[in-house]
């Protein structure tokens, strides 16, 4: 066993150079050996599964038993066409969920997690599956641990193992341990293990095992895959669905008692009934559901957005306030040292130009090499570690300083690591047999820990006055929205321990480093502002900085408008929360107060979206209605947090999520209440005609086939349309509301009734063409025939046009791009060639009981067809008009 073995032992049984990491063929040999380091999945479901699990519904199990009574009935036409309906809408589903399976597969990889090796003597960040057995593993804070892996080098290195061992206080590492085989895993402490956390320090691992080879993996053989869960909008589809399913059973049984009293065909009726009860549910919201949501998430991934968990798309539409980090989300993230202050003075850098430095600006320079866990290479021009801290090494290269040869120089004897509390970090390295500490961080705290001054070649007592001068260029150099950082030093005998090495140190300078603002954010802050949404900054960085940027932004106005976290803590709850509506930068603050912050924006009543991408952003990204992770600085604990992933840490980012959510949702709506406005319109039509006393417009087979026709194809194509570019016009969306709100429940009754009335109408329409009337005892039955088609292609040709009107509430569909939603245009054109292909066939006229029209029936089929569509656009005119009234 690894933890029973020292280092070296192990470096030697996997053949590993600790030092230069695997090679990338060796890396590429040994995953082709080992296999991809993931766990082994639920089992995905065959087509087979999928297919019966389509079939295990109440409603198709009434159907089956219809089929098996018209057979004994001797009707085989209608038994063979009510089972394609069912086996084709079984394939429909089927291939739904292929889509959106495969969907969700897509974004799996893209928020995949990634791990720091050294491979090729470099240090690279890498997919977590790509990690092989002798990989060299390189540990931070914040970062999810990829494999089992055994120490090499530890430093105040603490790990969180509660998935594991059960135990909340994080466990401390020592490489330099070697235990018994009877060690239990909670006190291997020479060891790490997959899928725990680093919350302190740093360290270097070689991986011992991978996938299913881990402690976890061990676990994950033995429990099953977890269930999956619906979504809130899911939920609420199936409770609105089953809802209206009761209703119309309900009238269904209603028709059939009737049908009964009044003496008709009951085994026809029972058909009718059923079909009817068939017809009227929209079984198919769900799985529309689950392909739009699919689809549009899927699209927004492209879109550098990554929703990890679906929920998000439905508040999304909801957010009227985004709070965002400063740094890398609102800027480039690029950081760059533009001046430097000592004692001597303040001096401005050139970069990519020769720089005349003292020793004391040499020095500075070197404090902040030493005391730094960033690299970067200058022929790739990448690095990795904080942007901050690559600023710093960059800042030695444009004074001249030999990065390499200084680290090769300097060995790390230990360190107190940065946190968020002290906003210090120290490192004690030795150099020559000498040993010097190394400090950087924020000068405030740094003049609190500082004793002494280099001035003049001496190294002096630190006096009020020197304060002063760091105190007023630290002021000059915030109201510049530059970030300032400090560094210290002292020599030291020996090795000290963490808390010695933050005493009576000698303080050095301090730099300013800027990070512009990101061209497309004041945009998309402006974007957001016009759709009722809040812009709120909320940094570490000092108040002068942090009002700069959010003044060039557009995002705050006046000085009145930013607050620090001390102002916040010197204030009392109750006043905070009644005031906190009125800030709009928030600066120097700590995750504590992060998290109080969105706490009382949701007291206020707020939807409030959190970006965060540090370990101690989980609370508050948890704590806000949106938690939004970034992609590439985020660690792994704050992805796991968030509700949403920037794979580009963009702002702009956020608010065209916001907007692609508003869409997607709107979709969603579309096709509920196009549904719903068809379904309903069967019911009136089949419910008013029996309860007067004619023949049923329609039979069994005819009301599934429009079942089919009309709730599948218009109704997906209306959820996949494009979106409204003037989404962002509205404001957010009540949390609350429904799908009816907005006069939108009004509209699906209306349309409903309207559709359900025409389709009488042409009823009646087919008997009047033949001189007849459907109070009528005698009827020839091709009078009969007549009537239904003209009732039967009348419902088609109204729903199918009508889908063209759900496509927005207001605007006309030329206002819309009667052709910018190709896929409804197919549906329709698809739905119009299959009433054509039944009607023109003979075998399948007969099938569905159909008569050609003549020249007259067509045309009054295809005038009252357009009738909801063209007044719904009439509504539509009318609506602009009032609001445009009411506007001026």
């Amino acid at each position: 066993m690894w933890f029973t073995k020292s280092f070296e032992e192990v470096v030697a049984d996997l053949d590993a150079n600790p030092a230069q990491g695997l090679s990338g063929e060796e890396a590429k040999a040994r995953l082709q050996k080992y296999g991809p380091n993931k766990l082994k999945g639920k089992k995905k479901k065959s087509v087979l599964q999928m297919f019966l699990a389509q079939l295990q519904d109440w409603l198709i199990y009434v159907l089956f038993a219809a089929v098996v009574i018209t057979m004994i009935m001797g009707e085989y036409v209608d038994s063979i066409i009510i089972l394609a309906v069912i086996i084709l809408n079984a394939i429909l589903g089927v291939v739904q969920e292929v889509k959106a399976g495969n969907a969700i597969e897509a974004l799996q990889k893209m928020a995949s997690p990634k791990a720091l090796v050294r491979r090729d003597g470099t240090v690279q960040e890498v997919d977590a599956e790509t990690l092989v057995p002798g990989e060299m593993l390189i540990l931070d804070a914040g970062r999810y641990i990829a494999a089992d892996a055994r120490l090499v080098e530890s430093a105040n290195l603490q790990v969180e193992e509660s998935a594991l061992t059960g135990e909340s206080v994080p466990s401390t590492k020592d490489a330099t341990q070697i235990h018994t085989l009877e060690t239990p895993l909670g006190d291997r402490f020479n060891s790490v293990f997959m899928s725990t956390l680093v919350t302190y320090g740093r360290g270097e691992a070689l991986v011992t095992g991978t996938g299913m080879d881990t402690e976890v993996g061990k676990i994950a053989s033995i429990i099953g895959g977890e269930e999956e869960t619906k979504t809130p909008l899911e939920i609420r589809l199936n409770h609105l669905g089953k809802t209206l399913g009761k209703l119309a059973i309900g009238i269904c049984v209603l028709i059939f008692v009737v049908a009964l009293l009044q003496g008709r065909d009951l085994a026809e009726m029972f058909l009718i009934s059923v079909s009817l009860a068939v017809a009227s549910i929209p079984e198919g919201l769900a799985a529309i559901v689950a392909i739009v949501l699919s689809i549009g998430v899927t699209g927004m991934s492209k879109r550098n957005a990554i929703i990890r968990r679906l929920p998000a798309v439905e508040t999304l539409g909801s957010v009227n306030i985004i709070c965002s980090d400063k740094t890398g989300t609102l800027t480039q993230n690029k950081m760059k040292v533009v001046q430097y202050f000592t004692l001597q003075g303040e001096t401005s850098v050139e970069h990519g130009a020769p720089n005349t430095a003292t020793d004391e600006a040499i020095l500075l320079a070197k404090a902040f090499i030493l005391c730094s866990d960033a690299t970067y290479d200058k022929q790739t021009e990448s690095g990795t570690g904080d942007p901050t801290e690559i600023a710093l090494l960059l800042l030695g290269d444009d004074l001249g300083l030999d990065r390499e040869e200084l680290q090769a120089g300097n060995k790390r004897l230990n360190e107190f690591a940065f946190d968020s509390e002290r906003k210090l970090m120290s490192t004690l390295v030795e150099e020559d047999g000498d040993y010097t500490v190394y400090t950087k961080g924020a000068i405030d705290n740094l003049l609190n820990i500082c004793t002494h001054v280099p001035e003049n070649g001496q190294i002096v007592p630190l006096t009020e006055a020197h304060k002063e001068a760091f105190a007023q260029a630290t002021e000059r150099m915030s109201t510049q929205a530059l970030r300032t950082l400090g560094a210290a030093y002292k020599p030291v005998n020996s090795v000290v321990s963490t808390e010695e090495m933050e005493q009576d140190l000698v303080l050095l300078g301090l730099v300013g480093m800027i990070d512009p603002p990101r061209t497309e954010v004041r945009p998309s802050v402006q974007k957001a502002h016009q759709a009722g949404i809040t812009t709120v900054m909320i940094t570490g960085d000092h108040k002068h900085t942090a009002f700069a940027i959010a003044r060039e932004l557009g995002i705050s106005e006046s000085m009145d408008q930013a607050i620090t976290g001390q102002e916040v803590d010197e204030m009392t709850e109750e006043a905070f929360q009644q005031r906190v509506d009125n800030f709009r930068v928030f600066a120097r603050v700590s995750p504590e107060h992060k998290v109080k912050i969105v706490r009382a924006l949701r007291e206020q009543g707020n939807i409030v979206s959190m970006t965060g991408d540090g370990v101690n952003d989980a609370p508050s990204l948890q704590a806000a209605d949106i938690g939004v992770a970034m992609g590439i600085t985020g660690t792994d604990v704050a992805k796991g947090a968030s509700d949403m992933i920037l794979t580009d840490d963009n702002f702009a980012t956020i608010v065209s999520a916001i907007e692609q959510g508003r869409n997607i949702y709107n979709n969603i709506r579309k096709a509920v209440i196009f549904l719903l406005t068809c379904n309903l319109g069967e019911v009136v039509a089949m419910f008013i005609t029996l309860l007067i006393g004619w023949e049923a417009p329609l039979i069994a087979t005819q009301l599934l086939w429009i079942n089919l026709v009309t709730d599948t194809l218009p109704a997906v194509a209306l959820g996949m349309d494009p979106g409204d570019p003037d989404v962002m016009k509205d404001k957010p969306r009540a949390p609350n509301e429904n799908f009816f709100a907005g006069g939108a429940g009004i509209r699906a009754i209306g349309g409903g009734i309207l559709i359900g009335a025409l389709t009488i109408f042409a009823f009646w329409y087919g008997y009047y063409e033949h001189g007849f009337s459907p109070f009528d005892d005698a009827v020839p039955v091709e009078t009969l025939k007549n009537a239904r088609t003209m009732a039967f292609l009348t419902l088609v040709a109204c729903q199918l046009y009508y889908s063209l009107a759900m496509r927005h509430p207001t605007k006309s569909i030329f206002q819309v791009g009667l052709f910018s939603n190709k896929y409804l245009i197919g549906a329709i054109v698809l739905g119009l060639l299959l009433q054509h292909l039944i009607i023109g066939i003979p075998f399948m006229q007969e099938a569905f009981s159909l008569h050609m029209l003549d020249l007259e029936g067509w045309i009054t089929v295809i005038i009252l067809g357009l009738v909801p569509l063209l007044a719904n656009e009439v509504m539509k005119f009318f609506l602009r008009r009032r609001r445009n009234v009411a506007e001026v």
